[in-house]
């Protein structure tokens, strides 16, 4: 359980948050001041902020989970970030931060024609608010099970406290206090790689600790297997992981409009650059820290299941003290296996050492995964990856600390819920709302309708992420949603910017082909998700190419 000073950590946070987004977002008077802070933002903020609207807590919790369970390869879906952004900084943005927009959709109605601005605006729409609402419930069910506290608690706490200073400040606020939500989870990470290194057994020194990590292949970060169903390759890195950067970072509002508040194009270019240049890294240190608790946990014994409450369900219902008898031995073989490895490092029996370690990790992973397919067997789909950090952080970590982190997670959550907060209330009043319903009215009224649209989104996503439980596969679903758009929302994008011949009607066309496409992709054809975007893309861009012929060019290119 949490510690008074705990508490008194996250009350601090929070009155931080509310006072820095109080001070800089005050003066609001339109359109431009709410939704890109009157674009006088400086490139370091921006980068920060760029990198925190990707940085959920799920970012922090499941990655370093996954550096638990699987090691280092997760890091290869980042390969391709940096040529991305170069791509980027040389096409859309200069397109976007000359055409003075507010949205990145609003841009293709000057290139095009409304129809394709309203779609791809409304397909934002659709993946993002469920999105939010996922962002807002996946951290608060493992924080709620971990910390013992009332999961609606947390949820309530994200969602409203990051709607409230959204609604209230707007762009430049939410940009400031996502500047220090950036700090403060560098600061919990490096906090939490040190108390791991730092919890190693006297005479096992981090290289000791990575050449054990590395007996099992968690070290490994490239792995060339051209194999297209396996997700976390060199391949898929670069081939669908760079699509999925330049849609993500290139056609998504939630994106987009960070680099369009800056001073000018050379800080929009650098905030970028400078995002590339941090995001590598800090996931190499949330994988390694992750990588790293595996070793920690050779030689203390971790819990059979990570997920506190599901082992409880699992033992109220069965006698499972046999198994656990045998956890416990093939715990303390390990451990000595472990031990033995370490000592024999670097001389001639470190062969038949390593051997003797993997042969007794493997044993008990067994005892574990059966553990784990009784709780399938009752529970359906179950994993305890996203539990296996917080865990660690509850246990082991000093008073205070532990509210820090748990102020990083936080913070985290709430980063990426602002931005989406804020890039939904855009697309809602400028593409559709003045668009359509009142194309001409005083700045004060669209502030206020801005405001009620931020509340309306900060809404929808609470209330469904207090519901999300009883949906089963949302999250699923939601993951689906993202990958069936991006790529063809991309693709409409290389039309407008690499053709001039491209017009309005091949470009709609090209864009609903592309979801089709990808959907069938989905059904008969097993690759990675990843790939997905480089269909999509593809395939809008060269139907939307192809009937651009057919038609008749009715819009000058800009």
């Amino acid at each position: 359980m949490l510690q008074p000073l705990d508490w008194l950590v996250v009350v601090l946070y929070f009155a931080f948050i509310a006072f820095v987004g109080y001070r800089t977002g005050r003066g609001n008077k339109g359109l431009e001041d709410f939704f890109l802070a009157k674009r006088s933002m400086p490139w370091y903020a921006i980068g920060l902020s760029v990198m925190a609207t990707q940085a959920s807590a799920i970012t922090l919790v499941g990655t370093t989970g996954q550096g638990y369970v699987d090691g280092m390869r997760f890091i290869q879906i980042y390969f391709g970030l940096p040529l991305a952004m170069v791509i980027l900084c040389a096409t859309l943005v200069p397109f976007f931060y000359r055409a003075q927009v507010f949205t990145a959709y609003e841009y293709l109605e000057k290139r095009f024609d409304g129809k394709t601005r309203s779609l791809t605006s409304f397909l934002f729409l659709l993946g993002r608010g469920l999105a939010d609402a996922v962002v807002i419930y996946a951290p608060s069910v493992v924080l709620a099970i971990v910390f013992g506290i009332d999961e609606k608690v947390i949820i309530i706490a994200i969602g409203v406290g990051a709607t409230i200073y959204t609604t209230l400040g707007g762009m430049r606020a939410v940009m400031w206090v996502e500047m220090w939500q950036m700090l403060i989870i560098f600061l919990g990470i490096l906090f939490c790689l040190g108390a791991v290194i730092l919890g190693l057994p006297d005479g096992i020194s981090l290289s000791d600790a990575v050449r054990i990590a590395g007996a099992t292949g968690r070290t490994d970060t490239v792995d060339f297997n051209p194999d297209p169903n396996v997700t976390y390759t060199f391949w898929t890195g670069i081939c669908g992981g760079i699509f999925l950067m330049l849609s993500y970072f290139g056609t998504d509002q939630s994106q987009v409009q960070r680099y369009l508040t800056a001073r000018s194009l050379t800080e929009s270019r650098l905030s970028l650059l400078f995002s590339a240049l941090l995001k590598i890294p800090m996931q190499f240190i949330i994988l390694l820290t992750g990588t790293l608790l595996f070793v920690f946990y050779q030689f203390d014994k971790p819990p059979v299941v990570f997920n506190p409450v599901a082992l409880e369900r699992l033992a109220a219902s069965e006698d499972v003290s046999a198994l656990e008898a045998d956890y416990d031995r093939a715990f303390d073989a390990r451990k000595l296996a472990a031990e033995g490895f370490a000592r024999a490092l670097d001389t001639d029996g470190e062969s038949e050492a390593r051997a003797s370690f993997l042969e007794a990790d493997a044993r008990m992973s067994g005892v574990r995964g059966e553990f784990l397919d009784r709780i399938r067997a009752r529970e359906g789909t179950f994993s305890d990856t996203n539990y296996v950090f917080p865990f660690f952080v509850l246990t082991k970590l000093p008073v205070g600390v532990v509210g820090l982190i748990l102020v990083a997670i936080f913070a985290a959550a709430m980063s990426t819920v602002e931005s989406e907060l804020t890039s939904l209330s855009t697309a809602t009043i400028v593409d559709f709302y003045r668009r359509y319903a009142r194309p001409v009215a005083e700045d004060s009224h669209y502030l206020a309708v801005s405001r009620i649209a931020t509340l309306f989104w900060g809404g929808f996503a609470t209330v469904c992420a207090l519901y999300m439980g009883r949906l089963g596969s949302a999250i699923e679903a939601v993951n689906r949603i993202g990958s069936n758009f991006y790529g063809p929302i991309l693709g409409v994008f290389v039309l407008a910017i690499g053709t001039r011949t491209a017009n309005g009607h091949g470009a709609f066309i090209g864009v609903l082909t592309g979801i089709v496409a990808v959907q069938l992709t989905d059904r008969f054809w097993s690759i990675s998700y990843l790939y997905y975007n480089l269909v999509g893309a593809l395939t809008a861009v060269v139907v939307g190419y192809l009937l651009s012929r057919v038609f008749s060019s009715t819009n000058p290119s800009v």
